[in-house]
């Protein structure tokens, strides 16, 4: 994959951290209510931290002990937050340990420093979609057009860069998904199914192009990264090292890379369980 190239210089700190972390956030570091469901009995639960909320009501957790090894993470190296979420959804979680200098929105569209989404990146993105794919506007329609008002919650679009459904999950056919991604392969764009929501992402807009600049701005010689969609993949594949929890698209297509382990872990302590890996590989 050809990787996006913007202006600033390399940011390398001498004697600062040189490993990388970047991890996918929902269903990989954190948890709704629902997706915790895929851990365990209510009595061998172990005790939770809420990280996220969302007007007054708790929406995402980790473990106690995750939060606890995040924090550790964040002193021995660079973590990058690695996300589809927009902005505005990725600025409610609030995760243990430092802040994180780089984070990564919009599965790629965006690269914030300190907070801030880089114009320079910005720029770049909008360039490439334009050149590589079709419209927003026309996948945006063809998602209108054909998905059923009996399973569809909402039709939303995400920082003017890609559209995504929430669906009914036990109503939504699977054939429709799978014409849907059919559809969208032949016009540049990929398909993802995740708890409710489907994704349509142009393929241009990857989360390994931003990986690669924070790694190139920070001089970082090691590069981790974890993830359980689709849309990880490419994460994956780029990172020196990976890891992929046994839940998610990736995990039920039996998908796998000779760099990545797939863990026996699933829901919220999977998440743990790469924070583990993520903190023996940095200090290794």
């Amino acid at each position: 994959m050809t990787e996006l190239r913007t202006a600033p210089q390399s940011e390398s700190h001498t004697g600062g951290p040189r490993a990388v972390v970047a991890s996918d956030l929902d269903r990989t570091l954190i948890y709704s209510t629902a997706a915790l469901a895929l851990t365990m009995p209510d009595q061998d639960a172990p005790r939770l931290l809420c990280v996220e909320t969302h007007e007054h009501r708790p929406l995402s957790f980790m473990t106690e002990a995750a939060a606890e090894l995040l924090a550790e993470l964040g002193e021995a190296a660079s973590f990058v937050p690695t996300t589809t979420r927009t902005r505005a959804q990725y600025e409610r979680i609030s995760l243990p340990g430092p802040a994180p200098r780089y984070a990564i929105c919009a599965n790629g569209g965006h690269l914030l420093v300190d907070g801030v989404s880089d114009p320079d990146w910005q720029r770049a993105v909008a360039a490439r979609l334009a050149e590589e794919c079709v419209p927003l506007e026309e996948v945006s329609a063809h998602l209108r057009r054909t998905a059923d008002p009996q399973w569809l919650l909402k039709h939303r679009i995400a920082e003017d860069l890609f559209a995504y459904l929430v669906v009914q999950r036990d109503l939504l056919p699977d054939q429709w998904v799978k014409d849907l991604a059919e559809w969208a392969e032949n016009r540049g764009w990929t398909v993802s199914l995740q708890g409710r929501k489907i994704y349509a992402v142009p393929k241009p807009l990857t989360k390994s192009a931003a990986v690669r600049e924070v790694a190139r701005r920070t001089g970082a010689d090691l590069v981790l990264g974890a993830g359980d969609s689709l849309l990880d993949a490419d994460l994956l594949l780029a990172v020196d090292r990976g890891w992929r929890p046994n839940h998610g698209e990736l995990a039920d297509t039996g998908w796998g890379a000779p760099t990545v382990v797939p863990l026996v872990e699933r829901g919220v302590l999977a998440g743990e369980r790469i924070l583990r890996e993520f903190l023996a590989a940095t200090r290794a």
